[in-house]
């Protein structure tokens, strides 16, 4: 780990924007990034939109990834450092995703963060959904990102992140079509470095999730990141993911194993089937205070298992076909 003063005050700091047809969202994130002494990147992935006219129209330079490679956010955000470097390689980089706005304040407060805390190799803030009142799935999203406050073991998509950092670690692994945010945080730590939350609003974003579909084709791509990557570091001390992939294999194979060994074995493999809602209840009533989102987050929880094994059979059926993994997207 190098934990040289590469942030001092005043020094130039570089956004990396990733985006696929957002549309004014886009706009929105553009507008919100852009700043004096900040050098401006987007990433587009093949939009048909005008997302990429529209970011060189906002003055940000562009970068439009070769179609013939698989899209992934993390082959996206390596670009984006990389056409940072050749800018000007600045000592601090603010990735976004196109479908957020940076809060007021947060690259400032980030950065003077970084600046008295040299082992610190990332640092994240409160991401808020710009629009929970619109449905159950925004404002559970929502609860989601309310993260602990300190050191933690991983951030998400938006961070301010020093390059020399990234470049230590070797960048995000192109191939992952998710989770590649704490997959390489597990390589930061392992080079010493530390990953810390911010109390102090970063971002507001759009997931923009009006169905159970969508939801559940979240939880499926959740499935394949829990399953690529704990495959990744498998037999490492630190065991990444690998709780949460055996989890979804025991809650799906026990529902299993009680609707079809109830159906053909015995009435009495039924029983096994209230496991889900003792677990539910279980889930629900460790938030103080218990709340109607308590229950429909833990039911949303439960119901969504069989399709992050669904995910991580995708992932396992194409490392065995040796076929590279496709971009699950849920949004519409």
């Amino acid at each position: 780990m190098d934990t040289h003063s590469d942030n001092a005050p005043g020094i130039n700091i570089g956004i990396v924007i990733i985006g696929r047809n957002e549309g004014a969202r886009l706009i929105a994130c553009l507008k919100s990034a852009s700043g004096a002494g900040r050098s401006l990147v987007y990433v587009d992935s093949g939009s048909t939109d005008g997302s990429a006219d529209a970011a060189r129209a906002l003055g940000a330079d562009v970068v439009a990834l070769d179609m013939d490679a698989p899209f992934t956010a993390a082959r996206a955000r390596n670009a984006g450092a990389r056409r940072l470097e050749a800018l000007g390689a600045p000592a601090l980089i603010q990735f976004v995703d196109g479908d957020c706005e940076i809060t007021p304040g947060w690259i400032d407060a980030a950065t003077a963060f970084l600046n008295a805390n040299p082992e610190v190799a990332a640092v994240c803030g409160r991401r808020r959904e710009k629009f929970p009142e619109r449905t159950i799935y925004n404002r559970l999203v929502d609860r989601e990102w309310a993260t602990p406050v300190g050191e933690t073991q991983a951030c998400g998509g938006d961070v301010l992140m020093r390059s020399s950092a990234l470049a230590d670690a070797g960048g995000y692994r192109d191939g992952l079509i998710a989770g590649e945010e704490p997959e390489l945080c597990v390589r930061l730590r392992r080079r010493g470095w530390k990953i810390y939350r911010l109390d102090a609003e970063m971002t507001a974003h759009d997931i923009a999730m009006t169905t159970l579909g969508q939801w559940l084709k979240r939880a499926r791509r959740a499935g394949h990141a829990f399953a690529e990557v704990s495959q990744l570091h498998r037999g490492e001390p630190e065991q990444i993911w690998t709780r949460e992939t055996l989890r979804a294999y025991f809650w799906a194979g026990l529902g299993l194993t009680g609707l079809l060994g109830g159906a053909f074995v015995h009435p009495a493999l039924f029983f096994t089937l209230l496991a889900y809602p003792l677990q539910l209840a279980r889930m629900a009533l460790r938030d103080k205070p218990v709340t109607i989102d308590s229950w429909a987050h833990a039911a949303l929880i439960m119901a969504q298992k069989p399709w992050e094994v669904a995910g991580a059979m995708q992932f396992w059926l194409g490392r065995l076909s040796g076929k590279s993994g496709k971009l699950i997207e849920y949004k519409k």
